[in-house]
């Protein structure tokens, strides 16, 4: 079995729930042929390098698949029959790429954890600083007060 990625970019006409359901059906397309999901990334709506079909941005997924080499076609015939899909590359992962995906999918996985974990933190923080603001503002005001009396 080889490993393959294949990336897609949809027409930006769709809701998320139209987007979600047509990634579902390549999916399936997929798992029904006899491929193994690995990974999959949806990059979300981006600008396109150039226009195609009168459309400056598209939603890009990522799906990382192992399978025979007979799924590739039927998953492209899958992309061409669909008029959703505005272009797609699917290629062959050589053992250095596989590598690769392997670190990216642990450095993105990381880079996740770290913004939630800051996230986290950013909520219990501002609590804290609220209620350490009224100390922080009385003190001037009563010193004032005081030199004002004076």
């Amino acid at each position: 079995m080889n490993k393959y990625e294949t990336v897609f970019i949809l027409t930006p006409v769709l809701s998320d729930d139209q987007m979600k359901e047509t990634v579902e059906k390549f999916k399936k397309v997929l798992t029904d042929n006899g491929g193994n999901i690995e990974n999959e990334e949806n990059w979300g709506l981006r600008k396109l390098a150039y226009p195609i079909e009168n459309k400056n941005t598209g939603f890009y997924t990522l799906i990382e698949f192992e399978g025979e080499p007979t799924i590739v076609g039927k998953l492209e015939t899958a992309f061409r029959r669909d008029e959703k899909v505005i272009r797609f590359l699917t290629f062959r992962l050589d053992k250095y790429a596989a590598e690769y995906a392997i670190k990216r999918r642990a450095v993105r996985k990381a880079k996740q954890e770290e913004r939630a974990a800051q996230e986290a933190a950013a909520e219990a923080a501002p609590a804290a600083v609220v209620e350490e603001a009224p100390a922080v503002v009385e003190a001037p005001v009563a010193e004032a007060n005081e030199e004002t009396k004076e």
